[in-house]
């Protein structure tokens, strides 16, 4: 129940943050935004106190291990890669057009004698 309780202060105080958006339309841009940032850290500072606040953010601290797991491609592999996708679609371009003519020749010349 208390994780319940914190999670709905933290929404509470997001929301705080953008109505004291709207609530300051007189004063300078900065000091509007800075309300938002506000409300948007003291929501997450609370979030994270809760069970699933911490658990978010064990699974956002997994994600960035993982992605620096990854392989990414050569230049070389990569100028490869995108010839071979051009070069298909090509292909497939010049397939697609040439069924596409033999079928309107069949069709409009040979069965029903339209020119």
């Amino acid at each position: 129940m208390a994780d319940k309780i914190k999670f709905a202060l933290a929404l509470a105080l997001l929301a705080a943050g953008v109505v004291g958006f709207y609530l300051l339309s007189e004063q300078a841009m900065v000091f509007r935004v800075l309300s938002v940032l506000a409300g948007v850290a003291a929501g997450a500072a609370v979030a994270w106190q809760s069970e699933p606040g911490r658990r978010f953010v064990e699974f956002a601290r997994e994600a960035i291990t993982e992605a620096k797991k990854v392989v990414w491609p050569s230049r070389k592999e990569t100028v490869q890669t995108t010839g071979m996708v051009f070069a298909f679609a090509v292909v497939m371009a010049v397939f697609l057009w040439l069924t596409d003519k033999s079928l309107e020749w069949v069709l409009y010349d040979l069965i029903l004698g339209w020119k």
